[in-house]
């Protein structure tokens, strides 16, 4: 090959390689300024943190769940009674952690949540999903779409402007940036769950999975007292 073939060869390789390098990067979100473990405020642009609980609270909870996760599943009873239990003393945030490379609804999935929270809702999605995970985890891409539209239109969302917000950039871009946070701080398999900034332990998720969830209600009361709450008295 002449020198001026390898000059062209090089230059065609080097404008391949950048344009693999912007697609791989170009939905990539900057969170370097933004304090992993404080609730994130939504604006006209951006779709904020959900909030279950007590918005002001000193002890915040983060989940970073991915909704076709067995494991999130299987968890989803133990969080939510906890949830339910210390609605009164602590913010629960759940934050998307969809791993599409294993789990190829959850991505969609979550923009489900996301286009319903667009209308007060997430929540209710949330818990549909989780709910009727079996029914939906090995759905083609055709079917998942209308199993997730009958899940939005239950929940008593606008379905026409569902359609909308769940292929929308803010729905895009808050997915992005909760799994650009999950991955500044060290997340790679779900659920997992942080407080404030301490990640909960193996033994910690695992009881929430397959046992009574004792062991992160412990860790909770003793954030609460750490920060001067009395945690509520056992039920």
């Amino acid at each position: 090959m002449s020198k001026f073939r390898w000059i062209i060869f090089g230059a065609i390789c080097a404008i391949v390689l950048g344009g693999l390098v912007w697609v791989a990067n170009k939905d990539k979100k900057d969170v370097s300024s933004i304090d992993a473990s404080q609730i994130i405020a939504g604006s006209d642009t951006s779709i904020g943190d959900h909030v279950y609980g007590k918005k002001d609270a000193k002890v915040v909870v983060f989940e970073y769940g991915d909704f076709q996760c067995p494991s999130c599943g299987a968890a989803f009873n133990q969080i939510a009674k906890i949830k339910e239990t210390y609605k009164n003393h602590i913010a629960f945030v759940f934050r998307n952690f969809p791993l599409t490379s294993i789990h190829p609804n959850a991505l969609s999935a979550a923009s489900a949540a996301e286009a319903a929270g667009m209308q007060g809702k997430f929540w209710e999605m949330h818990d549909a999903l989780y709910t009727n995970q079996s029914n939906w985890s090995s759905a083609s891409a055709t079917d998942r779409n209308g199993i997730f539209e009958q899940y939005a239109q239950t929940v008593g969302v606008n379905v026409d402007q569902y359609r909308q917000d769940i292929v929308g950039k803010m729905v895009a871009d808050k997915i992005s940036r909760d799994r650009a946070i999950g991955k500044k701080i060290g997340i790679d398999a779900t659920p997992s769950i942080v407080i404030g900034n301490d990640k909960m332990g193996a033994e910690v998720v695992s009881d929430l999975v397959s046992g009574d969830g004792a062991k992160l209600t412990a860790e909770i009361d003793k954030q609460l007292k750490a920060a001067g709450v009395e945690p509520p008295k056992p039920e």
